[in-house]
């Protein structure tokens, strides 16, 4: 269907978000900081934060120079913190394998701790200028509308990349502002629970549109409520730790106050496991 392409590429010259990622000369490491930051988490939220860490970090032997501690401190609330400690392992792999620089080839992102097909691809494409398809979320809706009909899009599969490069324009700067362009109307036009079907620039060749907007079912995983479970009594035990000294704070006085104790006894030890903090001596620290 590459009849896609050019109505949507004219649609993004003209109504693109100005995000500090588009921005001419942005780099690869900025990029590639952005794509962690943006996983599960919306964008007017990221924005401070990349700012403050490209601050702090301009380049990957930046990053690598700190602590473990220093980039689970910088990622703050962002949630999911596991990122900043991939992306600081990302950097010390890039230093050590790449002599600082962020790789271009897809397989050689793919190497790196914490990158996964769509960071690799989003990479390569909109830091490098690659021809690849990029498939996120709602690159995914767009397809399962406009192409197959659907309302909603069924869970990933390894498909999606094939599904997406049969859109691809030939030429590279083309086929990389299709990829940006097909997140970009996912994102602000053809959303999830209310789609803006009369602001959108291929609804006269949309499937979905033709076949009356049939309601095709919705088999995306829900994300459990995050009020009172195990992620709430995690994101609290790192906020505690953030805000301590290096030397961290026994365990016993970890959250002691915390309504549910086996929860809080949970959190702690998980978030051991996954070393985002350690413990030593009865007490509980962010890495070093």
């Amino acid at each position: 269907m590459p009849e896609l392409a050019a109505p949507l590429i004219e649609w993004y010259r003209k109504n693109a978000r100005e995000l500090p990622w588009r921005a001419p000369g942005f780099g690869a490491w900025g990029t590639l900081v952005s794509e962690f930051m943006l996983q599960q988490t919306p964008v007017n939220r990221v924005i401070p934060h990349l700012d403050a860490w490209l601050t702090r970090w301009p380049a990957p032997t930046d990053l690598a120079a700190a602590a473990p501690a220093d980039a689970v401190r910088q990622w703050a609330n962002l949630g999911y913190p596991r990122r900043a400690l991939w992306l600081h392992r990302a950097a010390v792999e890039i230093r050590d394998r790449h002599a600082g620089v962020v790789p271009r080839g897809v397989d050689d992102l793919l190497a790196l701790t914490g990158i996964g097909d769509y960071t690799a691809r989003a990479v390569a494409v909109f830091a490098y200028g690659d021809r690849h398809p990029v498939v996120d979320t709602n690159t995914r809706r767009v397809i399962a509308r406009a192409v197959g009909g659907r309302s909603q899009p069924g869970p990933p599969t390894r498909s999606d990349l094939a599904d997406m490069a049969g859109l691809l324009p030939a030429g590279r700067e083309d086929a990389a502002m299709f990829n940006a362009a097909t997140m970009e109307l996912g994102a602000v036009v053809c959303t999830a629970r209310a789609p803006r079907c009369d602001s959108c620039p291929i609804t006269h060749i949309c499937a979905w549109r033709t076949a009356g907007y049939p309601d095709t079912g919705d088999d995306r995983r829900r994300q459990a409520r995050y009020e009172g479970s195990d992620r709430q009594a995690r994101g609290a035990v790192l906020k505690t730790l953030r805000d301590a000294d290096a030397a961290g704070i026994r365990t016993d006085e970890l959250l002691a106050d915390w309504s549910d104790p086996h929860q809080r006894d949970r959190a702690i030890t998980s978030l051991a496991d996954d070393g985002l903090i350690e413990l030593v001596n009865g007490s509980a620290r962010l890495p070093h």
